[in-house]
């Protein structure tokens, strides 16, 4: 299928010269997946939400301040190849250019509506995210935009004071209340109104009761209630407790889910590859494969690694946090670190990843040991 068959040619544009807080009016009254910044009638980039939630700048300043590039796809690529473009470029949109001219955009909605009835054939357990950020309901708002920012997210499950699910918080929900409060003030106001915002608690702004799903539920009709609720994720919660966290299920998972291949090799796919410095992707998945064939009865199925770049620097070289996934047939592994340059936090990274496979893998023969164990026991 191409991406022809569901882009389209209606989106919502603002100026570069725009003025930021209108363009956050725009996102509290029609909720798009991102803006379309122009420049001279040109193409220039987009704003997302969730840059508008974790930027300090004002609502005076220009538009052109927060635009930021976005992976370009044509009318004729196909929509495998345009999931896996959206999750490494981080965003849940991209331009549809034709003939070097654009012609519109395509979001990640339009593609999980296209292959809605293929999604059959996987169940969340297969794959959810398994490492969760939550907070509680006494976090602060600027609490939230932190962990928002430290951590490349955009949702927070909050938890009741005995550590149960009790809500969802969203980037949508500050933005919200954020453009509310602040088109009630006068200029002047501003400032000291955004200290009173960063400190409500995440209870007063957060949404529940909070859209679950199970392992079991196939992925098929998760995507189904995200779409038809305006949903961006969904929390995973065991069958016999629905107020327990063990994961979250969101859009980009299912998109990425998409891009999975039956090659040779393992699939690995990187989000934000464009903060890759001095070391390459072929680099990376042998790198991890190295790590998986250490564990001969541990197949992995797809690899998933996230780069993140922190504000703080040493030298001109930024700070970056770097998050490795694996999905494999003994279920999921994951490790992270942080380090100045894509290498140097991937390095980090994969030594944590390889002490956590030793460690499942450690679970895993005692389990099959008990296993042995209780069968023994059975035939006296």
């Amino acid at each position: 299928m191409d991406i022809a068959d569901i882009a389209t040619s209606e989106y919502v544009a603002v100026d570069a010269d725009q003025r930021l807080g209108k363009v956050r009016s725009i996102f509290e009254r029609d909720n798009p997946k991102g803006i379309i910044v122009t420049e001279d009638g040109e193409y220039a980039g987009i704003i997302t939400q969730k840059q508008l939630v974790q930027s300090h700048v004002e609502d005076n300043a220009k538009a052109q301040a927060l635009t930021r590039s976005a992976p370009k796809v044509n009318r004729t690529d196909d929509v495998r190849e345009v999931a896996r473009v959206l999750v490494e470029g981080n965003s849940k949109l991209a331009p549809v250019f034709e003939s070097d001219r654009l012609w519109g955009i395509v979001t990640e909605d339009a593609i999980l509506e296209a292959v809605l009835e293929n999604l059959d054939a996987l169940d969340v357990e297969e794959i959810y995210t398994t490492d969760v950020v939550t907070v509680t309901e006494k976090t602060h708002i600027g609490q939230a935009i932190n962990h928002f920012r430290e951590h490349g997210i955009s949702r927070l499950p909050v938890l009741d004071e005995d550590g149960y699910l009790s809500g969802m918080v969203t980037t949508y929900d500050i933005v919200e209340v954020v453009v509310r409060d602040m088109n009630k003030s006068t200029r002047g106001e501003r400032a000291g109104d955004m200290d009173r915002i960063l400190d409500i608690p995440v209870y007063d702004v957060m949404s529940s009761p909070v859209a679950t799903t199970s392992y079991e539920e196939s992925v098929r009709e998760a995507v189904s209630r995200m779409l038809d609720n305006d949903y961006a994720g969904l929390v995973v919660t065991p069958e016999a407790d629905d107020r327990m966290v063990a994961g979250i299920i969101t859009k980009t998972d299912v998109l990425r889910a998409l891009t999975f291949t039956e090659e040779d090799h393992m699939d690995v796919q990187i989000t934000n590859i464009n903060l890759l410095d001095t070391i390459s992707r072929e680099e990376i998945r042998q790198r991890i494969e190295e790590v998986a064939d250490k564990y001969q009865q541990m197949q992995v199925q797809h690899a998933h690694v996230r780069f993140h770049e922190h504000k703080e620097k040493m030298r001109g070289t930024p700070l970056i946090q770097c998050q490795i996934r694996l999905r494999t047939n003994k279920g999921q592994a994951a490790g992270s670190g942080e380090g100045y340059g894509a290498d140097s936090a991937f390095r980090v990274a994969i030594d944590k990843l390889e002490r956590n496979v030793l460690e499942l893998k450690g679970v895993l023969a005692d389990e099959e040991y008990r296993g042995q164990l209780l069968r023994k026991l059975g035939e006296l």
